[in-house]
């Protein structure tokens, strides 16, 4: 994995491998921090804070572009069952993991916008940008989970449109002091937002698993971060996306942030590792957001190592 500019601007991550020709990044999906039913290794259970920040500086090390964290506020009992209950938050995790890494970039994977006030998401991930030196990125989404809305006294039935306008008024309030917006469902002027962000432009992911969520990105967002679909699916959805006008008036290129959903294992099968970052791309990845087989910290870590290997 070959480290690419680090000059001011490039907002998207520090490091990119050369890919079958095609420039790529490579972030992680970040152990221990969120656990879904039957879909993590027994070891996470009783992951610490400090598991987490020896991956995330072996990814920062080696080239890696991000770590992410995924939200969600509060988990029904009944509903945990499903998704799972456990979801760290990323303004904290990733506050403690800028401390101690100096170029990896921190994704939220996702921030529900429906949740927060526009101007709360701009102050809280603005200070985190000027702690971490401007390596914030922002996965938004417009959630899903009907009965966390209910808990926190958020609307439910007009997420959509209420999520577009926070996009909006994100775009315009993250990197400013003295923000101004008047949209449908927010609107201000006359504030002081300080610290804001030390990005000149916040890269804003948008994340979802329907054709919605891919115009969403297209329209408002600087990148796409699906879930819980496959390699197929998501290139299909690309490709009928680059027939709309939208992506034409697009004025910068978008991200397209794949994962794959069979985890990868680079140390027994390194062939077998490239044929599923082959498939991302072969989909219309730039970025991919890597799962991995792994049975402890430090066996994580080595397979880290190997994927770039696999890779070279």
């Amino acid at each position: 994995m070959a480290a690419a500019s680090e000059a001011a601007g490039d907002t998207l991550g520090p490091a990119t491998v050369s890919f079958e020709g095609k420039p790529l990044r490579i972030g992680v999906t970040t152990p221990v921090l969120t656990m879904l039913p039957d879909n993590h290794a027994s070891w996470e259970v009783n992951g610490t804070i400090e598991d987490v920040a020896e991956v995330a500086k072996a990814a920062d090390r080696l080239g890696y572009s991000h770590v992410s964290c995924s939200e969600h506020v509060i988990i029904p009992t009944e509903v945990g069952a499903v998704r799972g209950s456990r979801y760290w938050d990323p303004l904290a995790t990733f506050g403690y993991l800028g401390a101690v890494t100096t170029r990896v970039r921190f994704a939220t994977n996702v921030l529900v916008l429906g949740y927060h006030h526009p101007l709360e998401i701009a102050k809280r991930y603005g200070t985190l940008d000027q702690v971490t030196g401007g390596r914030v990125t922002l996965g938004l989404g417009v959630g899903s989970l009907k009965e966390e809305f209910d808990l926190l006294g958020a609307p439910f039935e007009d997420r959509g449109a209420r999520g577009d306008d926070a996009l909006r008024a994100l775009r315009t309030s993250l990197s400013t002091l003295r923000p101004e917006y008047d949209g449908p469902f927010y609107a201000y002027s006359d504030v002081v937002v300080d610290p804001c962000a030390r990005q000149e432009r916040v890269p804003l992911w948008i994340g979802g698993r329907t054709q919605r969520s891919l115009r969403r990105a297209v329209e408002l967002g600087d990148g796409w971060v699906p879930f819980g679909l496959g390699a197929d699916d998501m290139g299909a959805f690309i490709a009928k996306a680059r027939e709309t006008p939208a992506w034409s008036a697009r004025t910068h290129p978008l991200d397209l942030v794949l994962t794959n959903n069979r985890p990868a294992d680079p140390l027994v099968d390194p062939d077998g590792a490239r044929h599923i970052i082959g498939r991302l791309v072969q989909a219309g990845a730039t970025t991919i957001q890597l799962r991995l087989i792994h049975h402890s910290r430090d066996h994580y870590i080595e397979q880290l190592e190997a994927m770039i290997t696999a890779l070279g």
